[in-house]
């Protein structure tokens, strides 16, 4: 839902992309132009609905377009770091990860069932149209990921990790691995990889996932630019 979104998805992931709709309210201008030019490079149809129609696909009265695809799944590169979701229940949380995920270097992301929809226009519109320059593939099992990719080094953040992020030195490729945003990671994960701690002030119990998410690949970013230098 979204002039952005739209050209994020025209532009990045135009397989996918199947309709292009535009409201009558959207002016005749650059925009436009580009977005219908986009949609017809891919043989993708535009539809201009009447005003009354355009609304019943959006619950937003400032949305004036709006991109159909399909869903997708992307075979993960073994040999690029991933991010790894367990398990993940909230639609905003995942969107504003994947957007993290880019902004740090990560274009690889797992997503462990069961899990929220991050197809859903409300995870889709969080990542800001990141969604469609990832690669996602969604697992069974931890294990059926860990089987796939065996060379990765594996780090599950967690309270109970002994060793602190910074302190720790990552090897590539690699797996940040974060749990579900009431339980975190269960007690398993404690024997798995290097389990690593985002040190913080007494003052809190522990941060919400998509802050601890950004936190870890800010730190990442910094270990990565050093190993690639």
């Amino acid at each position: 839902l979204g002039i952005t979104l739209c050209f994020e998805l025209l532009n990045k992931k135009t397989d996918s992309a199947r309709k292009l709709y535009l409201s009558p309210e959207l002016e005749e201008g650059e925009t436009r132009q580009r977005l219908i030019s986009l949609a017809r490079q891919a043989n993708i149809p535009v539809i201009v609905n009447n005003a009354k129609a355009f609304k019943g696909l959006s619950d937003k009265d400032n949305v004036l377009a709006i991109g159909e695809f399909s869903k997708f799944s992307d075979k993960l590169d073994e040999n690029k770091d991933h991010v790894v979701l367990c398990q993940p229940m909230n639609m905003g949380n995942i969107g504003t990860i994947m957007r993290s995920s880019l902004a740090f270097g990560i274009k690889d992301l797992a997503i462990i069932m069961p899990n929220a929809d991050y197809f859903d226009p409300k995870a889709v519109r969080a990542s800001m149209g990141t969604i469609f320059s990832l690669r996602i593939h969604r697992y069974q099992s931890f294990g059926e990921y860990q089987a796939e990719f065996p060379n990765h080094s594996l780090y599950p953040f967690m309270l109970q990790a002994s060793k602190l992020l910074g302190k720790q030195k990552l090897e590539f490729p690699c797996s940040l691995i974060f749990g579900n945003e009431a339980k975190g990671l269960d007690q398993s994960f404690l024997h798995v990889g290097t389990p690593l701690l985002i040190k913080i002030s007494g003052e809190l119990d522990s941060l919400n996932l998509d802050n601890a998410a950004s936190i870890a690949l800010f730190e990442y970013s910094r270990e990565k630019d050093h190993f690639t230098m």
